[in-house]
Parts: structure tokens; C-alpha cells; sequence
């Protein structure tokens, strides 16, 4: 019932506005559609609660209380005037508290609430949403980055490199967003199609499978990019868990909208906010149109124009001969590459037995 009165509040108070919480059901009743909510709408939040959740909360708060110091916490006091009592089952207000006490006592309101009982289950506003939203005319020129993992979401087998930008910007552009195009491919670029990829622009960085090196691109990205500019991040991967938790957070505290491609559908809708999502070889096959539009794209060949970078030696270069033989000569690249799956490997390892220990530890004591 809070939930919906919320949701209600926040469709006829826009922002620049604040909203307090004051409830121990934030975590894990409503905060997944609250979550969504604040990335589409944000409101300045506060939240308290008689127990601190035991897991945190995605939510971006401005400030949150524990109840029972909030309540410790001296100030004026101040007489507010015109203060509504208000029963739901009824649908019965009043200002005085005389004439509430008496109504639920009233045999008429237990009857109804008996016979209506409240619904308390919250209904999630945005599990219905659709994927594909038309640009709005803030985001239709707006600044977009593509992180296209390509490992996950690799190219199909005999697909035309040179068609991945104008597949993506099309198909953008059926949806309205014409603004420019920056996209940043991660992988074992040992053996894709550098010229191909590179002469449209992709930007290409090397990577050790199972060691993305996106997280911290993402963020230094977010440093070049000032908060109020509206801006699209687009993430192609199979894995966008592995960063969801900082995406919600820039979507909740910045003017970002967020695009997804993946190889297959996820089984259950994300807790991130997206104005569009794709299949990945759906959204590179495109309409008959744009393939009319791809063709003279593929035909063309061109010199690079992106860079060339490598995660594990934070070399980077602009000349695809110089990185081809970073790769394949370089001889503390290929220790870098022998050495960091190694690591990962031995942290996973460590990692296991720290949780059986502490696992054990706690079998002993009960």
C-alpha cells in the first residue's frame, strides 16, 4: 500500500523533489522497481530503518538514518497544521482524530475490511515496460559509448567486420539517436579482423578472456564525461553482471541511458533500466533496408582510424603493425598473458578456502 501511494506521489510531484523512506522492507520488497524507477525518474532519496539491511542496497541515498537515533536527534518544534487521517479500506479522511478513532471502531469499517481485505503485495510498476523507447529529444543527439565484449557476443562466422558500426548506428537511428558513435571492442585481438574493425572506427582493446578489463574503462570513462550531459552507454556482453552494480549507480546519479546486446535473452528481468535492448546477431542482421545501407559500407576499405590498446601492458598505439606485433612478439606481453590467469586462478582458489574456513568456523560453534 505505501509502495502504490509512492508511485503515485512520484507521478504528480516530477523532480527536482525528495523522497523519505522510513521501513525495514526497502531491501527486498520494492527496491528492484524502486531501483528502476530512480534510473528512469531520480529523486533525491532518504531512507531509515529499525534494522541496518544485512546486504546493501543499490538505491543511491543522499543520506540514511538508523529510526531509533533519527527519533534521538533534537530540533524545533514545529505545529503543522492539516494533517489528513485517511483509512484505505474505506476510502474515509478526516482531519480529526476524534471522529477517526470512532470510525475504526466502527462496525462498518471492520465489516469492509474483512470482506476487502487490503492488498499488501507490491505491484512492480516497471516489470511491463517496454524494451525499445523512441529517443526523446534531449538523448536524440546525445554522445553514445559501445563496450562490446567480444568474446560473449563474438562475430558471427563469415560476417562482414566492416558492417558493425553502420549495423549499430542504424539501428540506432531507427529509434531516433543520431548523435555520434563511439564504440570500444574487448577481446583476444590476436585473431579478429583489425583492419576491418578498425577503418570504421571500432577502437580495439586486448584482453585475457575471463579478465575484462571493462570496469575500469567504464569508470574512466565516466570522469570525461561531466554528470548533467546527456550521454548513452551501450554494453554488448553475455555478462553485464559483472558491472551492473556501478552501471545502476551512474544511471541513478547521472543523465545516462543505457542500451544491452547479448547472444540470448537473460532468464529474468535485470534491476537495470534500459531504453533498448537487442540480440546480438538479430540487431547485426538488420533490416532489408539497412542492409542496403551496409552494403556500400562493407565495399569500401579504408586505413585505421581508431587505437589500439592492450590491458595487460598499458601499451597503445595507432598503427595496427605495431599492435599486431605487441601480440605476437612482445615478449613481456606473453608473459603478462601467462601470468594474470594464473593469478585469477590462485584468487579463486583462495578465495574458496577462506569461505570453507569461515564456513567451518561457524559449524564449530553451533
Amino acid at each position: 500500500m505505501m509502495y502504490r501511494d509512492m508511485v503515485e506521489w512520484r507521478g504528480q510531484n516530477p523532480p527536482p523533489a525528495t523522497m523519505m523512506i522510513i521501513s525495514n522492507k526497502v531491501r527486498g520488497v520494492f527496491d528492484w522497481d524502486l531501483l528502476r524507477l530512480q534510473q528512469r525518474t531520480p529523486y533525491n532519496l532518504f531512507l531509515a530503518y529499525s534494522v541496518v539491511p544485512k546486504v546493501s542496497i543499490l538505491l543511491s541515498t543522499s543520506e540514511e538514518w538508523c529510526w531509533k537515533s533519527l527519533l534521538k536527534l533534537s530540533g524545533p518544534h514545529v505545529a503543522v497544521q492539516g494533517a489528513k487521517l485517511y483509512c484505505n479500506s474505506c476510502n474515509f479522511d478526516t482531519q480529526s482524530l476524534k471522529k477517526f478513532k470512532k470510525h475504526i471502531w466502527s462496525y462498518e469499517h471492520v465489516r469492509e475490511e474483512i470482506i476487502n481485505p487490503t492488498y499488501d503485495k507490491v505491484v512492480c510498476v516497471t516489470e511491463k515496460w517496454g524494451k525499445n523507447y523512441k529517443a526523446t529529444p534531449e538523448f536524440a543527439t546525445a554522445k553514445i559509448q559501445v563496450w562490446w565484449d567480444m568474446t560473449s557476443c563474438p562475430l558471427p562466422e563469415g560476417y562482414d567486420a566492416h558492417r558493425v558500426r553502420p549495423s549499430l548506428e542504424a539501428a540506432f537511428k531507427e529509434l531516433g539517436y543520431s548523435g555520434p558513435v563511439s564504440i570500444t571492442a574487448y577481446g583476444d585481438h590476436n585473431h579478429t579482423p583489425l583492419q576491418a574493425l578498425s577503418s570504421t572506427g571500432v577502437h580495439a582493446l586486448h584482453c585475457v578472456p575471463d579478465l575484462p578489463d571493462m570496469a575500469s574503462v567504464v569508470e574512466k570513462w565516466h570522469y570525461d564525461n561531466p554528470p548533467r550531459a546527456a550521454t548513452i552507454m551501450m554494453v554488448i556482453s553475455d555478462h553485464v553482471d559483472w558491472i551492473s552494480h556501478y552501471l545502476v549507480e551512474l544511471l541513478q546519479e547521472n543523465n545516462y541511458k543505457l542500451f544491452l546486446a547479448y547472444s540470448f535473452r537473460p532468464s529474468k528481468t535485470s534491476f537495470l533500466l534500459t531504453s533498448a535492448e537487442w540480440l546480438w546477431e538479430s540487431l547485426l542482421a538488420g533490416s532489408e533496408q539497412r542492409r542496403l545501407v551496409l552494403h556500400k559500407c562493407s565495399s569500401e576499405s579504408g586505413e585505421p582510424t581508431a587505437t589500439f590498446n592492450c590491458s595487460l601492458c598499458h601499451f597503445g598505439t595507432k598503427s595496427i603493425d605495431q599492435f599486431r606485433n605487441h601480440l605476437s612478439t612482445d615478449k613481456e606481453h606473453a608473459k603478462e598473458e601467462m601470468r594474470l590467469p594464473a593469478v585469477r586462478k590462485l584468487n579463486i582458489k583462495e578465495n574458496r578456502r577462506s569461505r570453507v574456513a569461515d564456513f567451518d568456523r561457524k559449524g564449530k560453534r553451533m
